[in-house]
């Protein structure tokens, strides 16, 4: 599945404006790196990428299985850790409903089969271009 996301930065300092198809959003930086915190950050949204996208796959799953789970809650966070060039995301999935220990295994794996955990536990290359 290819996305094409545009990402326009002026004069103000920071605040940019992301569209994606019809859909756009605000990014910022906070105001102790000099933005004005009117959108989530990019480590942010990276992480949103991953929880919402657990979420969903979740969702897909419990629907299509038809169990009695009335919430899903993913809690991501985030470390960088530049000078050792990695990173750590901390996933953290609970449930609203009724949910056994079997069925609670299974939606661990699922939740590793969501595509955004997938894209960030593969290879990623980065290619340039500017015109």
């Amino acid at each position: 599945m290819g996305v094409t996301v545009k990402a326009v930065l002026g004069k103000e300092k920071y605040y940019t404006e992301v569209t994606a198809g019809e859909n756009q959003l605000i990014t910022d930086e906070p105001v102790d790196k000099g933005g004005q915190n009117k959108g989530f950050n990019p480590f942010e949204i990276l992480a949103t990428s991953l929880a919402s996208c657990t979420a969903a796959t979740l969702k897909m799953y419990i629907d299509r299985k038809e169990w009695a789970v009335e919430e899903i809650h993913v809690e991501v966070e985030l470390e960088n850790y530049p000078l050792t060039k990695r990173a750590v995301f901390t996933r953290n999935i609970s449930f609203e409903g009724t949910i056994d220990e079997e069925q609670l295994k299974r939606l661990h794996t699922i939740a590793d089969a969501c595509p955004v955990h997938k894209l960030l536990t593969n290879d990623i290359e980065i290619q340039t271009k500017y015109s």
